[in-house]
């Protein structure tokens, strides 16, 4: 991945001795846009949506290392209802009989296409588990020539929010950095759900073996880009009793905001430093962004004293915003574990589905 002018120049000159006269691809990202997948069943005339999942990391990330919620959460029916109606001439154009999967990509109401793939996709046990639909058996009956209509499917209306979380192996291996990107480094998944966002997200991230603070020292350090947007999470902590602090940057950026802030240094800057402090048991939480080159460089000792440390640490703003209404729900303390069953005793489910 590249982030600055001077490193593809640098990239190029490398990559030509190597390749020679191959060709060289080159990907750019939509950058700040929101990736959905949807899962639909096909049997060459009608489509069914089974599920329409947002991703809470931006586009970007490998849809496998993304956490994804079902319903979307913030978008607007008019998108909603322009991905089933681009899902559904997808599925009917490629002549699709059972599952197909589609990746989207949103920016400024744009709808952009990433892939559509005409089978099952790893998403398709928790879209089934959050609907309560069997849509893999569904898809292959219409495989062996069972039609849509046979099974009187009905569009989904349900109440609760179901969160997938990805599960990470981070810990286990020495040197592996928790930075995501377009390569998938989950190892598995895990699911909450609950009938509000923050509740699902609290129990995904509990089933991901991520235990999220209540109170404590938040530590925050973001690229200049996210400053604006970091500003009402680490309000919303400090309402909760978090105490702050920051690198230098981000710190006199909140101080400005009137939130109480500690500066502490970089690992560059000498010490006592940020890993000085999280080895010494004193920080409870990270918001920590970045993206030039060395500045990844630079706080990969941070990233890696955070894992050894099993301090919960969030590499995007959507993925803060997600954890400070997670803490939210935790701090009334009204959490409740129930079966999977009871989510869907509230939702109309065909009996012809059940008894498929």
């Amino acid at each position: 991945i590249i982030n600055e002018k001077k490193e593809f120049f640098k990239y190029i000159e490398r990559a030509l001795k190597t390749t020679k006269k191959s060709p060289l691809l080159i990907d750019s990202y939509l950058k700040s846009a929101i990736e959905i997948d949807v899962d639909a069943i096909s049997d060459g005339k009608k489509v069914y949506i089974a599920g329409i999942m947002e991703h809470i990391e931006e586009a970007g990330i490998h849809s496998g290392d993304s956490a994804c919620v079902i319903p979307p959460y913030t978008l607007n029916k008019n998108i909603i209802q322009q991905i089933e109606k681009q899902t559904t001439k997808l599925a009917i154009a490629l002549k699709v009989k059972g599952l197909i999967n589609i990746q989207f990509a949103i920016q400024n109401n744009d709808i952009y296409i990433i892939e559509a793939n005409p089978r099952a996709s790893r998403t398709v046990p928790f879209v089934a588990k959050a609907t309560g639909i069997p849509i893999a058996k569904i898809a292959a009956l219409i495989m062996l020539g069972k039609k849509i209509n046979d099974f009187k499917l009905q569009k989904n209306q349900f109440k609760h929010i179901a969160v997938k979380e990805s599960v990470f192996p981070f810990s286990k291996f020495d040197g592996s950095d928790i930075i995501l990107g377009p390569e998938m480094k989950s190892t598995g998944e895990a699911m909450g759900i609950d009938y509000n966002f923050g509740k699902a997200f609290a129990k995904s991230q509990l089933s991901a073996n991520i235990n999220l603070p209540l109170k404590g020292n938040l530590f925050v350090s973001v690229k200049d880009s996210d400053k604006r947007f970091i500003y009402d999470h680490v309000k919303n902590l400090k309402n909760l009793g978090f105490k702050i602090s920051a690198t230098k940057g981000t710190a006199n950026f909140l101080k400005k905001k009137h939130i109480d802030c500690v500066s502490i240094k970089k690992v560059k800057e000498g010490k006592p430093n940020i890993v000085n402090f999280i080895n010494e048991k004193k920080i409870s939480l990270i918001f920590n962004t970045t993206e030039e080159t060395q500045a990844i460089k630079d706080s990969f000792t941070l990233r890696r004293s955070a894992i050894y440390n099993r301090i919960p640490y969030y590499t995007t703003m959507a993925g803060a915003k997600a954890v400070v209404e997670a803490i939210k729900e935790l701090s009334k303390g009204n959490l409740k574990i129930s079966s999977l069953q009871k989510y869907f005793f509230k939702t109309k489910i065909n009996k012809d589905i059940k008894s498929v």
